[in-house]
């Protein structure tokens, strides 16, 4: 039986539909969500990856402050510009595209931002409040899965979780947020250190993919009925396609959907998701400043 094919695509629409509701309830209130985006460079995929974003804030109503420099721009000017940033009360989130040029320390300025605009929540204090479970922002691919999740009605509680990629952006976050008491699922996290990969993933009844490798999951390492979550994005040469490449996952789509019972297709799946929860964590800002 062939799996559910969940579409992340209609999810996401609902969410940044909600988006949209929130939007004007807080600009009734003469608050209007701002989030400053910055991009260092000109790398195609950063440029392609904010402009989904800043098309995202506009639809629902929100403001985006569109910053880009050139690939030569020192760490010292971008920091000074953070700070900026961090005293403008007009702004409400501060996301700084990565991968930033490499003479630039990314974990600066990341530490840069003010943790009440982190709304990547990659600040170690975000990262500190996530894992013991205090208020404050969740990293947006992970909150995305979890929504994507619940959407479904995928159990949970007593669920085995089988992560794989340990990155501080999807998988480390992931396990934290899939432990807590209202997932309350068992995880295992894989890695590139892990043996017997096949065997720690047949006994997912929830499967994640993270990792970063064109087709790493095969159908032989999914369980019957397993639920799989490909969030891999992966750039494959494809002569035959218009851009000379194709987009696909970290899992074998066609052979795995076969055996699963839910699976996220390549795109379509959970990437929509990370733009619609970055949406909902900027509107969380900007609550509180209408709060205060």
């Amino acid at each position: 039986m062939a799996a559910i094919i969940i579409d992340g695509k209609t999810i996401a629409q609902k969410q940044r539909t909600a988006a949209a509701d929130r939007t004007r309830l807080l600009r009734d209130r003469g608050v209007h969500p701002c989030l400053a985006v910055v991009l260092v460079g000109e790398d195609p995929a950063s440029i392609s990856y904010v402009t989904a974003k800043e098309k995202a804030l506009a639809e629902a109503g929100m403001a985006s402050r569109d910053i880009r420099l050139s690939g030569d721009t020192g760490e010292a000017e971008l920091l000074d510009l953070i700070t900026g940033l961090n005293r403008d009360n007009s702004v409400h989130g501060i996301l700084v595209q990565l991968p930033l040029p490499r003479h630039i320390n990314e974990n600066n300025i990341i530490r840069a931002i003010d943790p009440g605009k982190d709304v990547d929540g990659f600040h170690p204090v975000s990262v500190g409040n996530m894992v013991l479970g205090q208020p404050g922002f969740l990293p947006c691919t992970p909150r995305g899965v979890l929504v994507m999740l619940k959407e479904l009605a995928i159990p949970t509680k007593g669920a085995h979780a089988v992560i794989l990629g340990r990155s501080n952006i999807v998988g480390k976050p992931l396990a934290n947020l899939m432990i807590r008491k209202d997932c309350n699922a068992t995880v295992t996290l894989c890695h590139t250190g892990t043996r017997d990969l096949a065997y720690h993933c047949r006994q997912a009844d929830i499967l994640i993919a993270a990792a970063g490798s064109p087709g790493l999951v095969t159908a032989d390492m999914v369980r019957e009925g397993a639920a799989v979550i490909d969030v891999g994005v992966n750039r494959v040469a494809d002569p035959a396609a218009k851009r000379g490449y194709r987009l696909c996952g970290d899992v074998d789509f066609a052979a795995v959907s076969e055996k699963a019972g839910y699976i996220t297709p390549v795109p379509g799946g959970v990437g929509p998701m990370t733009i619609a929860m970055l949406l909902q964590n900027v509107l969380d800002s900007a609550e509180g400043t209408a709060g205060k």
